[in-house]
C-alpha cells in the first residue's frame, strides 16, 4: 500500500469491468463490485443480468451497469484495464456467450480474472487458455480439481505449480491457507480464518484483486497483497462477529488500506 498521488484522477486507479451475476446470483455481482469500489478502483462497470440492475444501483450507486447483451459491452471490455468474469455467472446459454466474448476481447496488457462459474465452464470445455498472459485464476479446491484434473487429496503446492505452469498467468488456490502460484513461486497467505467460510467471500476477493491490479499493476506480489488485505479485513470483522460477512469485510477495506498507506508514509519520513 502507498498513498494516492496528488496529481491523479479516477482513471489513474483502474477501469474495471465485472461480468457476473445471472438472475439467480445477482448478489455475486454486487459483492464483487462493492469490494472493487471499496478497495479503491477508479471506475467500476458491472455487466450482469437485467434483473440485477435496480438492486445494484440501489446498493452501489458508485458503479455503472449494463446487460450482457448490451451493444456497448465489447467496447467496455476492450477499454478496461482489468476484467473479472465468473462470479455468479451460472451455466446457461447466455453465460457461455458472454464468456466467449470476454475471452475473445481481453488481450495483453489487460488483466483477466477468471472466477467461479467461468472456471467450471472452461474446465468443461477443456481449454484453459486465454489471450492475455496477465490472467488470474481464483479456484477453490473443487474448481481446481475440475480445471487441473488434480484430485483434492493430491493438491499439493508442487502438484499445483506443475499445472499452473501450463496456463497463462497466476493461480490463487483458495483454501486454508490460500496460496498464490505462478508455476515457479508460491506465496502462502498468513491472514484469514474459518469466519470467512461463507457464501460471497470469493466474489469479494475478485473485486479486491481487480482493484489492486488496477491501481498497482500486475505481479504475483500485488495479487498476494490483495489476498492478504482481503483476509486481514475479514480478521477485523471476525474479531467481533462469528461470521465475516462479505459486505462487512468490504466495509473494512477502506480503513485498513488507509492505515497501511499511512504507515508506509510514516516509515519513509522516519528514514
Amino acid at each position: 500500500m502507498r498513498p494516492r498521488q496528488e496529481a491523479s484522477y479516477k482513471g489513474t486507479y483502474g477501469r474495471i469491468v465485472i461480468v457476473a451475476g445471472d438472475v439467480h446470483f445477482g448478489g455475486a455481482a454486487i459483492m464483487s463490485a462493492t469490494a472493487a469500489v471499496n478497495a479503491g478502483a477508479g471506475l467500476v462497470t458491472v455487466a450482469t443480468a437485467a434483473a440485477n440492475h435496480a438492486p445494484l444501483h440501489a446498493r452501489l450507486p458508485e458503479a455503472m451497469v449494463c446487460t450482457w447483451d448490451d451493444a456497448l459491452l465489447p467496447e467496455l471490455l476492450a477499454r478496461a484495464d482489468v476484467v473479472v468474469v465468473g462470479p455468479g455467472l451460472g451455466d446457461g446459454a447466455a453465460a457461455h456467450v458472454v464468456l466467449e466474448l470476454v475471452l475473445a476481447t481481453v488481450t495483453t496488457p489487460q488483466t483477466l480474472i477468471i472466477d467461479g462459474s467461468a472456471i467450471d465452464l472452461l474446465a468443461t470445455g477443456g481449454d484453459a487458455q486465454t489471450h492475455t498472459e496477465q490472467t488470474v485464476w481464483t479456484p477453490h479446491s473443487m474448481e481446481w480439481q475440475r480445471l487441473s484434473g488434480i484430485p483434492i487429496a493430491k493438491q499439493t503446492v508442487s502438484q499445483n505449480q506443475e499445472f499452473a505452469a501450463t496456463i497463462p498467468g497466476l493461480v490463487v488456490c483458495k483454501g486454508a491457507p490460500t496460496v498464490t502460484l505462478d508455476g515457479q513461486r508460491a506465496i502462502a497467505n498468513s491472514t484469514g480464518g474459518p469466519a470467512m467460510a461463507t457464501g460471497g467471500s470469493g466474489d469479494t476477493l475478485t473485486g479486491v484483486l481487480a482493484a489492486f491490479i488496477g491501481q498497482f499493476g500486475f505481479s504475483i506480489e500485488v495479487v498476494a497483497a490483495a489476498v492478504w488485505v482481503h483476509s486481514a479485513a475479514a480478521d477485523r470483522v471476525a474479531a467481533t462477529h462469528y461470521v465475516a460477512l462479505p459486505t462487512k469485510v468490504s466495509a473494512e477495506l477502506g480503513t485498513l488500506m488507509h492505515e497501511l498507506a499511512d504507515s508506509d508514509t510514516t516509515e519513509e519520513e522516519e528514514q
